[in-house]
């Protein structure tokens, strides 16, 4: 029997999830030797979408090499060894840390050879950085066949480039468009592409210029193919004893409850939020601060301070909010997850937002944890270990937790970027494990704000780099009925029903809120993640769904205060 394209992107993501976790228990690997070659080749034959023309054997894909490289450490196209590495001591060094603004992660550049990148999120975490270096490894293998004859000759067009890549690295001018015109040959692109390209990455903050990396990413490939030095990828002993152990998300949850605590707030009625550090701030204290008395009034300062307009009320809000309640926590912990916490006993009006009252005796009211977004599989763990009960000495102590709120950005099958999806189920790619939960969040509460809403189930994939067109058409059109696509909610899921239903840490009939919007449309062409952020296109889906959790929580007298 003949399987179909899905079934054998499947199988496809499986062999890597096996292969990667076996070379993580391994140490090391040579990404151009045999285990590496495995990697290679099932990453091939699922083709995923945000690698738009991986398996062409000439072309380069220009996006998705900007897409990884604004994610990993600038200058990792010059390292011959990458080293994953836990939290170990580095940060007390003299070395700088290099942190890619796209994917908070430290890494630290030992000398012009090994590149170390610190791992503390989890499993998936390093899935995602292993499979953005095996994508490398492959258009460098492009470059280095562009780059020779038949006969193994270095053409000239490779010469040429090394002599404009030098003058670049000695601060001299020299001609970008003829340049452009060397390097089109070499990466299989036409010059019109090229030079769009070279503009994208002259503008990144991140990533180094089109012809240092093409010409670092083809060096290393010719010194491997024709000197016999090889390129080699390992994990620290320290990195492969603690993940898993849930190390970085007691010490993340610890500090927060730690502070609850200390400030007599762990009996009063807790809200959890995972969402973005802003949009909760600005939507209460918008309100309190500058007496804002709509949704849309609270919208358009979102987009004044977005974008940063000349007189944005964003300084009188943080100092409002700061004398009001307000408690920023900066990650300390190494998950890379900030959290503040938002007492509204301080809050001065009656009401938390628009029309929606606080209770006037200030014990009962609540308490907001806002988390800034986990990365897959640290969802759970970070999760977890927050709603634990909270145990100091001989003492223990349970949060009060009357709610949890999910706001994530997601891939979505119907629409386009800054739609919203309303899920009621979570479906765990590659298992038989699915979420079926009561959201309190209905796809009505978003209609009519000029956004498109579907509802159905969301699947938690693996890494948004490891989906391809066969396997996401597959979940929208069968019986799954899939809106979308995400790397948290079942480990949120997860997490929540843990708690709740078996551990009894928190209420067994606490409140969950999930609701996404679309950060892509992985099945349209250049609508997938590598074709750039969201922009101003962002801000209304962020607070909309900021809004309207609050003003189910407290609005619609369906969740208790007290």
């Amino acid at each position: 029997m003949k399987r179909t394209r899905a079934q054998e992107s499947r199988a496809a993501i499986e062999r890597l999830y096996i292969t990667m976790r076996h070379l993580f228990n391994r140490g090391s690997y040579k990404p151009m030797g045999v285990s590496g070659e495995g990697l290679i080749q099932a990453l091939m034959t699922l083709s995923p979408e945000i690698y738009g023309s991986l398996t062409d054997p000439e072309k380069i894909e220009l996006d998705g090499l900007l897409y990884v490289m604004e994610r990993l450490p600038r200058g990792i196209e010059e390292c011959r060894y990458v080293r994953l590495i836990s939290r170990e001591g580095y940060e007390t060094s003299h070395l700088s840390p290099i942190i890619p603004p796209r994917r908070k992660r430290n890494c630290y550049r030992l000398d012009q050879q090994i590149m170390y990148v610190e791992m503390t999120r989890g499993r998936s975490d390093i899935y995602d950085i292993l499979t953005h270096l095996t994508f490398l490894y492959v258009e460098s293998g492009k470059i280095l066949r562009n780059s020779t004859d038949p006969k193994g000759r270095i053409s000239s067009n490779w010469t040429m480039l090394e002599n404009f890549v030098k003058k670049e690295q000695e601060g001299e001018d020299f001609d970008k468009e003829c340049a452009s015109a060397y390097l089109s040959h070499l990466i299989g692109r036409t010059f019109e592409e090229t030079l769009i390209a070279v503009d994208k990455f002259a503008r990144s903050g991140n990533s180094n210029s089109l012809f240092s990396v093409v010409y670092h990413l083809g060096k290393l490939a010719m010194d491997e193919s024709i000197h016999g030095i090889d390129r080699e990828i390992s994990f620290s002993a320290t990195l492969r004893e603690r993940v898993g152990h849930h190390v970085y998300g007691e010490l993340w949850a610890d500090r927060i409850k730690e502070t609850l605590l200390n400030l007599d707030l762990l009996k009063r009625p807790i809200h959890i939020i995972s969402a973005n550090l802003h949009s909760v701030l600005n939507t209460i204290y918008g309100h309190q601060a500058l007496g804002l008395k709509s949704y849309e009034e609270i919208e358009q300062v979102a987009m004044d301070i977005s974008v940063k307009a000349k007189n944005n009320q964003s300084k009188k809000i943080q100092d409002y909010a700061e004398k009001h309640g307000f408690i920023d926590l900066p990650d300390e912990s190494g998950t890379n997850i900030g959290a503040q916490i938002i007492d509204t006993a301080w809050l001065e009006k009656p009401t938390l937002i628009p029309g929606v009252f606080l209770p006037e005796e200030k014990e009962k009211r609540p308490v907001f944890v806002v988390m800034d977004y986990a990365f897959g599989e640290q969802a759970y763990e970070c999760f977890d270990e927050l709603l634990k009960k909270y145990n100091v000495g001989d003492k223990e102590y349970s949060l009060n937790v009357m709610s949890t709120s999910i706001m994530g950005k997601a891939g979505i099958l119907h629409g386009g970027k800054g739609d919203l999806m309303v899920p009621d189920s979570h479906v765990f790619e590659g298992t038989a494990d699915n979420y079926p939960f009561r959201n309190e969040l209905k796809k009505a509460d978003f209609e009519g704000y000029g956004l498109g809403v579907y509802s159905g189930s969301m699947v938690t994939v693996l890494g948004t780099s490891l989906q391809n067109r066969d396997i996401l058409t597959y979940f929208m059109k069968s019986s799954w009925h899939a809106v979308g696509l995400e790397m948290e909610g079942a480990h949120y899921q997860k997490a929540i029903q843990s708690a709740s239903k078996i551990r009894g840490s928190i209420r067994s009939n606490v409140k969950v809120l999930y609701a996404y919007y679309a950060s892509d449309n992985p099945l349209e062409t250049g609508s997938t993640l590598a074709s750039g952020a969201l922009g101003m296109e962002g801000v209304r889906p962020t607070y909309l769904i900021t809004y309207k959790i609050l003003e189910k929580l407290f609005g619609e007298k369906k969740i208790q205060l007290t």
